[in-house]
């Protein structure tokens, strides 16, 4: 019995971590969609350096979060809300026609 119980916990910790969100993976695959949408032509310089620029702080609050190996939930909605404000951004620059 008390192996049974050592397994289920270890079974609900292991399961847990791969359900875990990866931050560093959506800012890689939103780093490719903005260098792709600026090499198409679809964003501007000006839209691009700011994109990055937002990328580098969610950068930056990542390596923050994880300095002391424990991500609060606090600290992942942040993570989360910075990567989906950057996600709309780029939707909304790819639309938008301004000629700087």
């Amino acid at each position: 019995m008390k192996y049974f119980l050592i397994a289920t916990l270890f079974f609900f910790v292991s399961a847990h971590k791969v359900h875990a969100q990866n931050f560093k993976s959506e800012l890689k695959k939103l780093n490719s969609e903005v260098k792709a949408a600026y090499k198409n032509k679809k964003l501007t310089e000006l839209e691009y350096a700011k994109l990055q620029r937002e990328q580098d702080v969610i950068q930056a609050t990542i390596e923050k979060a994880q300095a002391d190996d424990l991500m609060t939930p606090d600290e992942k909605n942040k993570i989360h809300s910075k990567i989906v404000r950057a996600k709309k951004k780029l939707a909304k620059y790819k639309t938008n026609r301004e000629i700087y």
